[in-house]
């Protein structure tokens, strides 16, 4: 019986690692959007995302933000929905030739399944909502646009979004891809925030009624009669992986200061845009 779990035991993890790796922001990068969103919904969203949300967690839309990376070895056809390949070094992004999953198949990205879940959750209240999941619809796009927010989520196609480019964060081995998904934001709550994601929360939240304040409306507009406009949010990713995910980084490059204080504010101002345009997208699908 013993060798028969340590077999069992060796052939899952010999199959979790031939999975590709896809993550979107870390734990606290997710749960910083969503904490974000939910104090900025109106009554009327509020209570329908109260309602919506599991029992178990207690109203707070944060604490169920990174499901979706909880169920894709459960669901294995949500593994493409987290994010969209374009073409090396063209620094664009078109929904018709890039949202697509690994067979072709079109619509299958993150910008495709925003589209999709906000669809399903525009029939709450309705008699069509009886054949969707609302719950889990809630929960995949308000973790879909936390993702199309990190840039690296529309990165390019041959390097699978920073997955494989190894670097060294600091001391530290790693891929920038998770440079950007964790270390950037646990270095800064490290350093900042005595290791705390609240103090990370509080300082966005206050960037985003202050130095930001102007720019919130163009954030949330998404023009007339659109609920959501995830193509906008993807051109802004490839831009800021180009202009800052990318730039300066080969193989083995050793990332340290000069790196994480010039990137530190792009993070900061794209998980605040995730958490504005999250909130703006529920209040008009449930307003």
């Amino acid at each position: 019986m013993g060798f028969c779990r340590g077999a069992y035991a060796l052939a899952l993890i010999s199959f979790l690692f031939l999975l590709p790796v896809i993550h979107g922001w870390g734990v606290d990068g997710h749960l910083t959007v969503c904490r974000i969103a939910q104090a900025r919904l109106s009554e009327t969203a509020a209570a329908a995302v109260k309602k919506l949300l599991p029992v178990s967690a207690e109203n707070d839309l944060g604490s169920e933000c990174s499901w979706a990376d909880h169920v894709k070895f459960r669901y294995h056809w949500s593994s493409a929905l987290h994010y969209i390949d374009t073409p090396d070094n063209l620094c664009s992004y078109q929904y018709t030739r890039d949202c697509k999953d690994e067979d072709g198949v079109s619509g299958r990205c993150v910008a495709g399944a925003i589209n999709n879940y906000t669809s399903q959750l525009l029939t709450y209240g309705n008699a069509a909502a009886s054949q969707y999941n609302l719950t889990e619809a809630l929960l995949f796009l308000s973790h879909f646009i936390g993702d199309i927010h990190q840039p690296l989520h529309v990165g390019f196609t041959s390097d699978k979004g920073g997955n494989t480019i190894d670097v060294h964060w600091y001391t530290r081995k790693g891929v920038l891809h998770h440079v950007w998904d964790d270390s950037i934001i646990e270095t800064a709550e490290e350093r900042f925030y005595d290791s705390a994601v609240g103090g990370l929360i509080d300082a966005i939240q206050k960037n985003i009624t202050g130095e930001w304040k102007d720019q919130v409306p163009t954030w949330e507009n998404c023009g007339i009669n659109k609920p959501t406009c995830p193509d906008i949010y993807a051109t802004e990713g490839i831009r800021a992986a180009c202009d800052w995910a990318y730039k300066g980084v080969t193989e083995g490059s050793v990332l340290e200061d000069d790196y994480f204080l010039s990137r530190l504010p792009i993070v900061n101002r794209r998980l605040a845009q995730g958490g504005v345009r999250l909130a703006a997208t529920l209040n008009r699908i449930f307003g």
